[in-house]
């Protein structure tokens, strides 16, 4: 797990592959029981730390202005990280789902206990955040993102997600 600072506020991440039981971390996120509370992302829509960075920071942005649009700071994480305005639609695509064995793991201000347990949650291999670029799943990024080939041309992928990622709201 390895640990940024945005706007002073810790984030820890880790990245998992041949992950096993995302059904049940799913289950457990849509109960409300997972402890401790998490954001699991789709890992194979991430080219880079870079976009997660600029979604944590609006995620905090939201919640000094106590105006979140979901109801937990890690489901935020997730909704700010798709670019979407629907929250369930951008659940749905960056978050999780049944059978996800490539996941990114991300926890707001934790604990050295809360970084074990995240470890243990999670039935797969840890690998270094290095591996997000070489893994993503570069044709399915453009399409959810309706990033153009002209666009890569002078802009990188990350750069594209993120542009989005931040002006999002100004439409």
């Amino acid at each position: 797990m390895k640990e940024f600072d945005v706007n002073g506020t810790p984030l820890f991440l880790a990245l998992f592959t041949d992950v096993t039981n995302s059904k049940e971390l799913l289950c457990s996120m849509q109960d409300g029981t997972l402890e401790p509370e998490v954001a699991f992302l789709n890992a194979s829509l991430i080219p880079d730390v870079f976009p997660l960075l600029a979604a944590a920071h609006k995620t905090l942005v939201a919640k000094s202005r106590n105006s979140l649009t979901t109801r937990t700071l890690h489901s935020e994480l997730v909704y700010n990280y798709a670019g979407s305005k629907h929250i369930s639609e951008s659940l749905k695509r960056c978050g999780i789902s049944d059978n996800t064995p490539y996941i990114l793991a991300a926890r707001f201000g934790a604990s050295h206990d809360e970084i074990k347990a995240i470890e243990k949650l999670i039935n797969g291999k840890e690998i270094d955040l290095e591996e997000l670029e070489r893994r993503a799943d570069k044709s399915h990024i453009q399409k959810h993102y309706k990033i153009s080939g002209l666009e890569l041309a002078v802009s990188s992928l990350s750069d594209s997600i993120t542009c989005r990622i931040a002006a999002r709201d100004a439409s």
